[in-house]
């Protein structure tokens, strides 16, 4: 007897299942063109991102459980290699990168898991979430037919894997995860690359398979993703999406509620009308699982946040950076999912019958043996339509879709958000007084204890494994004294271009100027006169790297900092090219090798009229009580310029206030497809204001240390809570 796709689906997993050794005859999942199949039920999957490192493990309790009771039936997260290996075989898997503990906390909340390993995660992550020493293993190139490449993502994806197993957590070992995803938006690297990236596709499909989880594997954005790996949509929209087989389910992993915010650049947010309309057409043409990314953003902690990203991972998601409901965001999608739910017998038994309404109007019925439901949708940007459907009257206001699980009451429109409460959050002071204390950098000079010298310039990540943002380049100018400038006052232009992403030049120990880059352009150039005396004359350029690339093809071969030329003109010789002189070189900061971001540490500060203020390269400190109550609190960062800022010893992240928002931040209408830059906030303003402080980092007593690269006023830092 011949077996049809869906048996031939099921088949192969349980044979990878069966050889694994470890699965359960009472869990199963496999697929069929209609849904994914939990022990034997086609099921409506609702899901959303929750990324582990982005919060903190006192913090997942509560993210999950707002998941559940917001009508999820998933939880999506990555595995972020690089924080789990930060050096070759040296694993971690503490704190706030205790996946285990993550996964049965949603385990333990009674709802499944999408694992997706990866393990290039982009996620706007350092490095895409590869750890930097890859970059320097001898003959890589990241995500191509490569040997060493393939070797250790294989044992890096293995590692995860095994561990999963370990701790029975697949669903065939009665765990929480039913999905497991391989690699991520490959698919257009791959059409770019050619027949080097469909090699690499079909060697991570068999690798994956060949690792007998029991659960179907996903690979997203990918076209030719080989059977029985499910292609899956990421996008704002992904009702016109097909899989590559009319045998597999219609899945979309990337349902983005808003859009990241990057140093420089205005703010995105989505209206929820738009994300529930963009879930309910792609219900209604025949998908099965939807997952928003993200349902908690969190914040990037440290200094994992990718190239320009700011700190605050929020992406306007239904759960803000703090934990807290974003309404109306988060009601208008749990009734969303609610009636969803009430329709799902139908919704998995047949397709729709598909009738218009009117000319951008449109009917999607679907029955089942004892269920009717009936999604009505009026796609007109502009005009409200009053529609008849099975002889009754129904008011559908632009751009929306009502959803009638009975096929007659309406129950749900995507535009109609007034059941919804609205509550605005508000930053509000802690009365916390801050009593600041600072430590003043001193500018290095060519051939001092401590540098290393090269002829020429060098590249920035090379000789930083990325363990510092800062980079010193360090020479030496000698002026004669009858150069014509030291009369006329005229002085030489300083010309330097970096591949980013900011600059920082000081002359005898004095900052000259700035320059810096943007996520549209990371490179930059310096250019302006600067005062040099008769003799030798001492320069050093500060290069800072405000994260690394987590996109493009072949990122690993991206350069950063000060590659040249450097030149010099208007010397009675014309222009000076220094791009080969001899040039010492020093990996980060001073107060970085000291430690002063620590409480312990033993240096002298300088208190009361001696505290530095605007003054560049200042490090600050004060103590601190923690306030009461449990509300999430945040620093106001906004009188201060670009750096670092330290919670006893832990990195809340890169703070850049000075760096100004651009963008139209006009007024928004829902209606119509969405962008990242449609509906923005913050122009004129900090990109990122105010930084997120975890309750479970304090003790009574605390220390917050900050390093200002530009300077600032101290005086203006205030603890706030949200509220």
């Amino acid at each position: 007897m011949g077996l049809n796709v869906r048996d031939k689906v099921s088949v192969i997993l349980a044979i990878l299942c069966y050889s694994s050794l470890i699965c359960s005859v009472k869990a199963t999942v496999s697929y069929d063109r209609k849904a994914v199949i939990i022990n034997g039920q086609r099921r409506i999957l609702l899901s959303g991102s929750i990324h582990y490192p982005r919060s903190t493990p006192e913090m997942w309790p509560d993210l999950i459980q707002k998941a559940k009771e917001g009508g999820l039936d998933v939880i999506e997260t990555y595995v972020f290699w690089n924080g789990h290996e930060p050096s070759p075989g040296n694993y971690y898997f503490g704190d706030r990168y205790d996946l285990v503990k993550f996964i049965k906390l949603v385990q333990q909340a009674g709802l499944y898991v999408n694992l997706r390993i990866g393990p290039f995660v982009c996620a706007e992550w350092n490095f895409g979430g590869f750890p930097v020493w890859l970059k320097f293993v001898p003959g890589i190139a990241f995500r191509t037919d490569n040997e060493p490449f393939k070797a250790a993502m294989k044992k890096f994806t293995e590692k995860i894997v095994w561990m999963m197993k370990a701790e029975k957590l697949f669903q065939t070992q009665g765990g929480p995860i039913i999905l497991a995803q391989i690699e991520n938006e490959y698919g257009p690297v791959e059409w770019e690359i050619g027949a080097p990236g469909k090699a690499y596709t079909k060697w991570a499909a068999e690798m994956a398979l060949g690792l007998s989880t029991g659960v179907p594997w996903i690979m997203c954005k990918q076209e030719d993703a080989p059977f029985p790996i499910i292609d899956t949509c990421n996008g704002y929209y992904c009702e016109n999406f097909k899989p590559n087989s009319n045998n597999k389910p219609k899945m979309w992993t990337e349902n983005w509620t808003g859009w990241y915010t990057e140093f420089g650049g205005a703010v995105p947010y989505r209206p929820v009308e738009d994300i529930a309309y963009s879930v309910a057409r792609f219900i209604q043409n025949g998908g099965s699982f939807v997952n928003y990314y993200m349902y908690h953003g969190g914040t990037n902690f440290d200094r994992t946040a990718g190239e320009f990203m700011a700190s605050s991972y929020d992406y306007d998601a239904p759960l803000d950076e703090y934990g807290l409901t974003r309404e109306p965001k988060y009601s208008h999608l749990k009734a969303l999912h609610r009636v969803i739910k009430l329709s799902e017998s139908a919704l998995v038994s047949a397709d729709a019958t598909v009738t218009y309404l009117g000319a951008k109007q449109e009917a999607h019925v679907f029955w089942s043996k004892s269920s009717c439901a009936a999604f009505l949708s009026n796609n007109d940007v502009n005009s409200a339509a009053r529609v008849m459907f099975r002889g009754f009257p129904y008011d559908l206001p632009p751009w929306s879709v009502s959803i009638l699980p009975d096929c007659k009451t309406e129950y749900y429109n995507t535009a109609k958000v007034n059941n919804a409460p609205r509550v605005h959050r508000n930053m509000v002071s802690t009365g916390t007084r801050f009593s600041w204390e600072s430590f003043q950098e001193v500018v290095p000079f060519a051939n001092e204890a401590g540098t290393f010298v090269r002829n020429g310039l060098v590249e920035q990540i090379t000789m930083t494994w990325d363990k510092s943002d800062y980079f010193w380049y360090l020479t030496e100018i000698t002026i004669g004294a009858g150069e014509r400038f030291l009369k006329t006052g005229d002085f030489p232009v300083l010309t330097a271009w970096s591949a980013g992403h900011a600059l920082h030049v000081f002359v005898n120990g004095q900052l000259a100027g700035r320059a810096y880059g943007s996520l549209e352009h990371t490179s930059l150039t310096f250019s302006q006169k600067i005062k040099l005396h008769a003799g030798v004359n001492k320069l050093a350029l500060l290069s800072v790297v405000v994260g690394l690339p987590n996109v493009g093809k072949h990122f690993e071969t991206w350069n950063k900092g000060v590659l040249g030329a450097v030149t010099l003109k208007g010397v009675n010789s014309g222009t000076w090219d220094m791009s080969k002189w001899k040039w010492s070189y020093k990996v980060g900061m001073k107060g970085e090798a000291l430690s002063l971001h620590t409480p312990t540490s033993s240096v002298r500060w300088n208190q009361g009229s001696f505290v530095a203020k605007n003054q560049p390269l200042s490090w600050y400190k004060s103590i601190f009580a923690a306030p009461a109550g449990n509300e999430p609190l945040a620093v106001d960062m906004n009188t201060m310029g670009k750096g670092q800022v330290w919670i006893n010893g832990r990195n809340i992240g890169r703070h850049w206030p000075a760096y100004k928002a651009k963008g139209n931040c006009g007024r928004c209408n829902y209606a119509g497809t969405f962008n990242p830059t449609k509906c923005l906030s913050n122009c004129g303003e900090a990109s990122q204001r105010w930084y997120h402080v975890p309750r479970s980092w304090l003790k009574s007593q605390n220390v917050i240390v900050v390093f200002e690269e530009w300077g600032g006023d101290p005086s203006g830092i205030s603890l706030v809570k949200r509220i």
